[in-house]
Parts: structure tokens; C-alpha cells; sequence
């Protein structure tokens, strides 16, 4: 029996003891934070490979396909494995009910373990305390930022999600956070547990391999992480920029040129993040198209109105999930003044915004699942 997102430590602890009772050979890096997560992976991995250092991510959601959950060496893992590992998570967890994440999650660290990685970096899914990935004991955990998302979960306030974010941390250990305006719970909860807690804030001033300034902030925050664990995995200077400077991650702010247009991909899906898109389509101005959609638990408003000044027209393609908002109420966020035209599907959304003579630049955004189905019809 599996469920969507039943947040809590206690069914998948049970399996994770059984499977890892001297816990796990490698060492562990986990992630948590509203936005950068994926970035801030990018760039450790990147780095570790410049070094020859055997570096496994697990992140989460997937846009493409589910093995895109599980890369060793920038290389995904094949179904095979995957489906090895779910064996035997099968075998170990009897009645035990877990979620798809806690599954996937398992399945990670026993593929990583059959595979003699060096370093397992992990993202955290939602939160930090309740999450799947805190049954481990991280070597380093880092908090890339805070900002409004999964209210539901996570509570309504900064300084709410910071504390559910701060639950990775543990005694004795690193902790590097990356976000410029800590809710104070984060430094608190640091000092009731013990951790070493440090704070980036400088951005990274050498050549990088993702767009956008917000970056230069990731690349420094796992320059910091990577340093920390020099003692047992050294890497020199010269790998470290060029571990920067090669990062790739797809559909964050990825662009591409078709029929003289430029696309852009971004798979901003909160306040925060859309608010790094715009910036970027400030630098220069250009008639643009969004192709946009969202899920219904989301501050659409905010959204539009974050990016809107940029944006000359929006079509609306729906989306294929229980959670998307329905094309009736999607409209409803928009204020009169806005052009919108709602498509049947993304192809014809692609299709009008390619063919539009007067438009410069398309941008696709609002949810890894509208990206998703952008991808499946540029490719």
C-alpha cells in the first residue's frame, strides 16, 4: 500500500534499520530548502567529478523519467538496478506500508551502497524533520534558502518552515546554510541541538556553469559544503572552479533557439522562484510568450503577478495531474488587463507561440510537470 506524501519517520526507520542496521558505507551530504536544491547539488557533483571522486545524487521530482531520481557520476541508473533495489526493499518491509518517496528513497541508498559510491548527496522531498532522507545521518546537511511553499505541511510563517528544514541537522555536525535572510528558528534550533551551524553569504566571483546571478550563491554555498570535507576527500583548487564552471541541470532556466526564438524552460514553481525568473527576463526586454500552468496548491496569484509587467501574452495548456488547477480558475487569477488564450494541450500551445510572428521569446514555467510536457514535445 502506498500513498502519495504521508509525512513521518517511523514505518520507513523500521525498514531502513533492517536494511542498514551499521548504517550506510558512504559518506552523506543532505540538502533541504525551498529553492537551489537542485542547483546546489549540481554543483557538489559536479566538483567531485573534476576530482575523480565517486559522488551519487538522489533528488526529486523527476521531469523526464523516474531513473533521473538516481545519477552516480552524472550517469542515470538503469532500470535493472532500480528495480533490483525495489526488490528488495519488497522483501524487508513485510506489511509496512511506505510512500512512493519513502520507497524511492530506499531504493537510492541500496543502490548506492551496491554500487561503491564514495558520496551520496540527498535531496530532501519536502521539509527536513519528516522527510524520508533525515533516517539518515548526514555528514554535512545544507539549507539552501527558505521561502512560502507546502504551507499545508510545513506551516504558513518563514520562521515555521525554517524549523522543519533546521530537523536535518544533528549534533556535532556541519550544517551550511545558504539562505541571506535566516528565519531565526535556524540558529535556535542549531543551538539546542549542537550543530555547526555556518551561514554563506558571499557569492561565488569565478566562471559558472548555470544561468542566472542567483547561482553564484549555490556555487559558493557547495564550495563550502565540498570544503568541509576536505579531511577525508580532498579536492584542489583547480578542480573546484572547474566543478563550477562545468555544472549542467536541466530546465533551470535552460534555453534553447527554435525558429529564431529563444525558449525557456524553468521549472519555477513558487513566488520565490518565479521571482529569480523575472529578474533574468528583465536583463533583456523582448516580446514574450509564457506558456504557463500550475498546481492548485499554489500562490498562482503571486506568481502572476511577479512576472506579469514581463509578459505580453499567456496561453494556458492544461495539466494532467489530480493537483493541477482547472483551466476555469487558472483564468480567474488573471487580472483584465492580461492577454490570455487557453490551448487544448502543450503541442498546441508550442505550436501558436512558435508560429506567433511578432514574439522574440517563449518561456515555459509554473511546475516540473508543465516543463515536462514542454520537453516531450520540443524533443
Amino acid at each position: 500500500m502506498t500513498k502519495e506524501i504521508d509525512l513521518g519517520l517511523e514505518r520507513v526507520q523500521k525498514i531502513f534499520l533492517k536494511l542498514f542496521p551499521q548504517g550506510v558505507p558512504f559518506k552523506v551530504i543532505t540538502v533541504a530548502g525551498t529553492n537551489g536544491k537542485g542547483s546546489t547539488i549540481a554543483f557538489i557533483s559536479s566538483i567531485y567529478q573534476q576530482a575523480n571522486i565517486n559522488i551519487a545524487a538522489f533528488t526529486s521530482p523527476h521531469i523526464l523519467k523516474y531513473n533521473e531520481r538516481f545519477v552516480i557520476n552524472d550517469v542515470q541508473v538503469s532500470d535493472e538496478k532500480i528495480c533490483m533495489a525495489f526488490a528488495t526493499i519488497e522483501q524487508a518491509r513485510n506489511d509496512i506500508s511506505l510512500t512512493y518517496f519513502e520507497f524511492s528513497t530506499l531504493a537510492a541508498l541500496i543502490i548506492f551502497t551496491n554500487e561503491k559510491v564514495d558520496i551520496a548527496v540527498l535531496e530532501i522531498g519536502l521539509g527536513g524533520r519528516l522527510d524520508a532522507v533525515n533516517v539518515i545521518n548526514s555528514d554535512v546537511a545544507v539549507i539552501t534558502n527558505i521561502a512560502l511553499d507546502h504551507t499545508d505541511y510545513l506551516g504558513d510563517t518563514r520562521e515555521k518552515i525554517g524549523l522543519e528544514k533546521s530537523g536535518i541537522m544533528r549534533k556535532n555536525t556541519p550544517c551550511i546554510c545558504g539562505e541571506l535572510n535566516p528565519p531565526i528558528t535556524i540558529a535556535q534550533y542549531a543551538k539546542s541541538c549542537t550543530a555547526l551551524l555556518t551561514f554563506v553569504d558571499t557569492p561565488y566571483i569565478g566562471t559558472i556553469g548555470l544561468l542566472g546571478e542567483h547561482q553564484r550563491y549555490n556555487a559558493a554555498l557547495a564550495i563550502k559544503v565540498v570544503n568541509e570535507l576536505q579531511s577525508v576527500f580532498f579536492v584542489n583548487q583547480n578542480q573546484l572552479s572547474k566543478g563550477i564552471e562545468k555544472a549542467k541541470l536541466l530546465c533551470r532556466l535552460q534555453v534553447k533557439i527554435i525558429n529564431d526564438k529563444t525558449v525557456i524552460l524553468d521549472v519555477a514553481h513558487n513566488v520565490a522562484a518565479v521571482q529569480i525568473l523575472a529578474n533574468e527576463l528583465k536583463k533583456n526586454r523582448q516580446s514574450t510568450v509564457a506558456i504557463f500552468s500550475a498546481l492548485q496548491d499554489k500562490d498562482i496569484e503571486s506568481m502572476i503577478s511577479v512576472i506579469a509587467p514581463l509578459i505580453d501574452e499567456w496561453l494556458l495548456p492544461p495539466l494532467r495531474v489530480n493537483r493541477a488547477i482547472t483551466m476555469q480558475n487558472l483564468t480567474k487569477k488573471f487580472n483584465l488587463s492580461s492577454r490570455i488564450k487557453i490551448c487544448d494541450d502543450m503541442r498546441s500551445a508550442i505550436y501558436q507561440a512558435l508560429n506567433a510572428k511578432q514574439v522574440e521569446r517563449i518561456v515555459i514555467f509554473g511546475s516540473f510537470y508543465i516543463v515536462a510536457d514542454a520537453l516531450k514535445v520540443l524533443e
